[in-house]
């Protein structure tokens, strides 16, 4: 099942424009949130002769527009491209990877300053806050393969560190369930259409966002305080095309 462009009633209209002036969403979504603890196991740090590189990471969780709209709120992240990972170029289109059957997830590609904020520190709020991965292929209300859970590591040490986080999360319970994320390594990514990028900023009375993917960025703030920026790091629509 794909997300649906809805056409709201006026009193879900309402309902969304007051939530998100308000940014207190009262959902099991934001109860369900929790910190959880920071990566035993993790990339060395930037050292100072090669500050100012980038990195990336690759992470689907559910809807790109809710993880995207999370990251865009991190410190360090110098930018989060929503698109398409898992499949082929040719079927790297939003209406094709809807149906389930590409191979792709929804993804975010995410740069960022490896001397501001290390890639198990990202984990750590992939894990706390942007979805949750104990879901097999579906996030909330969105379901198939499309939404799962992967990290789609773009090296080795990336993937020692994923392997390592999920082992130390799974053994330690933090969750009621297995952890289900898949690890995804040797995956190119493709971004989507114009018209999913800097989503959530664009649209944060939309209703889908204000349930589903509001809450996530007051979770980030509260619980993850470190690591909030209140400007996003938005992508802009121009270098797009749809």
């Amino acid at each position: 099942m794909r997300k649906r462009f809805l056409r709201p009633t006026l009193i879900v209209v309402a309902f969304a424009g007051l939530a998100a002036a308000a940014l207190h969403i009262p959902t099991s979504q934001a109860e369900d949130a929790r910190a959880l603890p920071a990566p035993v196991v993790d990339e060395q740090a930037e050292p100072p002769t090669t500050r100012g590189t980038t990195e990336v990471a690759i992470l689907a969780g559910g809807c790109f527009w809710g993880v995207q709209g999370v990251f865009q709120h991190v410190t360090g992240v110098k930018q989060a491209i929503s698109g398409y990972a898992g499949g082929a170029k040719d079927t790297a289109e939003y209406e094709t990877v809807s149906t389930g059957t590409t191979g792709h997830a929804e993804s975010v590609k995410i740069t960022f300053d490896p001397s501001k904020i290390s890639y198990g520190r990202l984990l750590q709020i992939y894990f706390s806050v942007a979805h949750d991965p104990t879901e097999l292929n579906r996030q909330g209300p969105d379901t198939g393969t499309q939404y799962r859970s992967a990290i789609f590591p773009t090296s080795a040490e990336q993937a020692r560190v994923a392997k390592a986080y999920i082992a130390q999360l799974n053994q330690a319970h933090v969750f009621d369930a297995a952890i289900v994320t898949r690890i995804e390594p040797d995956k190119n990514f493709y971004p989507a259409e114009a018209y999913h990028q800097d989503f959530l900023t664009r649209n944060p009375r939309y209703p889908y966002i204000v349930i589903n993917d509001l809450p996530k960025i007051a979770n980030l703030q509260r619980l993850l305080p470190e690591f909030y920026q209140s400007d996003a790091a938005l992508v802009g629509v121009a270098q797009f095309s749809d």
